[in-house]
């Protein structure tokens, strides 16, 4: 029985015209303030995204990357909120005559309100053609931790791991996990000094996940630290919230504190990070399906 990949990862508008259908998306048919749309449109022009994203062309290059790694597997991109689409990356691989799928999500760690939506879509494209294989969670793959301590060791920064907030109503698994994965990381790279925060927060009106990395910035001042290195653990590539939110809004709050300010570089298609990939994929195949 053949086998393929449905290599999953969030999404990102095309190119700026594309924004507001994009945030519609993400919305889901909730009301969308004019101005939060305006935000979201401006951030994007900043990042010079106005008829093509080098956004998703980072996610293509990792599922090409991956696609070579495997060999003789193939892998579809599939976007949870853009084009191509899950269900466009399942059909593909069911016209290619899979009977096994492997749903492998670009994010590490397990949430209800987050993974679990990726697992239903998948799901529900396949309706029952193929098996489907899913990997709920990567947050302390060895091979990926070595990815991460290999670019925080030897730093005499204060090490500061992020990742994307949720609503305080997630599960504490997510929280879990994800500290799990800092803690890993920190004692592979023997730091002495690290802490976590979450960033990219929306305005949906409810509470959300802290601390955020804006108020943490200066409660580390506060504390005396002086220069800080931040190791996104909840992304693994470039995209918006590593590109904006990092590299313009904190790095700004960086400089106004008068702190010295630097992000290790994201996995992408780095070869380390991709091998991490296959591995992934590879054991899941070997793994009969629970579902």
């Amino acid at each position: 029985m053949s086998s393929a990949v449905v290599l999953m990862a969030y999404g990102s508008p095309e190119r700026l015209d594309d924004v507001p259908a994009y945030y519609a998306d993400i919305r889901g048919g909730r009301p969308i303030k004019p101005e939060h749309l305006d935000d979201l449109v401006e951030r994007y022009r900043r990042l010079g995204i106005e008829d093509e994203s080098p956004l998703n062309a980072i996610t293509e290059q990792t599922r090409a990357a991956l696609e070579r790694e495997l060999g003789d597997v193939p892998v579809f991109t599939g976007m949870k909120h853009w084009t191509p689409r899950i269900a466009d990356a399942a059909e593909r691989a069911l016209a290619g005559g899979a009977g096994t799928m492997v749903g492998l999500v670009l994010a590490p760690h397990w949430s209800e309100l987050s993974i679990a939506g990726y697992r239903e879509q998948l799901g529900a494209a396949l309706a029952g053609r193929a098996e489907l294989v899913f990997v709920d969670s990567w947050h302390d793959d060895p091979a990926f931790i070595d990815v991460l301590a290999d670019r925080v060791r030897g730093s005499d920064a204060h090490v500061v791991f992020t990742a994307h907030s949720l609503p305080a109503r997630a599960e504490p698994i997510y929280q879990q996990q994800l500290l799990e994965t800092s803690q890993l990381v920190a004692e592979r790279a023997g730091l002495d000094r690290w802490t976590f925060s979450f960033q990219s927060e929306s305005p949906t009106g409810e509470p959300w996940l802290g601390p955020d990395i804006l108020d943490h910035l200066e409660e580390l001042y506060a504390q005396g630290v002086r220069d800080v290195l931040v190791c996104p653990v909840g992304f693994v590539a470039d995209h918006l919230e590593i590109r904006w939110d990092l590299d313009n809004e904190a790095a700004e709050k960086a400089q106004e504190l008068g702190l010295e300010f630097a992000r290790i570089e994201m996995p992408n298609e780095d070869p380390a990070f991709v091998s991490v990939l296959a591995s992934l994929v590879r054991r899941a195949l070997a793994v009969p399906s629970k579902t």
